[in-house]
């Protein structure tokens, strides 16, 4: 189950919705997987994940990043050189300001995606907690 907006929802898609994309990404070459780990690794740390958080409600500066996380321009740069270096983000001067962005979608959908994800309750999870309520009204009605 996703959280959206405080409530649990469950997962909208069933692994057999996927087997079309599996058979089409089976043969991928060993450049694109190597691409695909950067990617991966670039976005791994929390801190750089949540300036993808904040740069998919749009464009913004520097200094805003900065303000918005608490941390200094310095700082908020190193993490945008990472993102930029595996074209994460765009960056581009207005004025004395720079301005990033995300890529492109792919990488707005990425980030939804690995989020929403995160936010499910394994199956179990939900079977058990299924269980124990049952469980719990029995015992009150007695």
């Amino acid at each position: 189950m996703a959280i959206l907006g405080g409530v649990r929802k469950k997962p909208e898609c069933k692994i057999e919705e996927h087997a079309i994309l599996r058979r089409r990404f089976a043969l991928v070459d060993a450049k694109a997987l190597e691409q695909a780990s950067r990617l991966f690794k670039a976005i791994g740390e929390v801190p750089r994940l949540r300036l993808l958080t904040l740069l998919a409600q749009g464009e913004i500066s520097v200094t805003q990043l900065a303000e918005a996380e608490g941390e200094t321009i310095s700082t908020i740069s190193q993490r945008l050189r990472v993102l930029r270096n595996e074209n994460i983000v765009q960056r581009r001067r207005r004025g004395k300001q720079i301005i990033y962005v995300l890529a492109d979608q792919h990488i707005m959908d990425l980030v939804f995606n690995a989020l929403a994800h995160a936010g499910e309750v394994p199956a179990s999870a939900d079977r058990n907690r299924s269980e124990r309520k049952s469980r719990e009204s029995r015992l009150v009605r007695r």
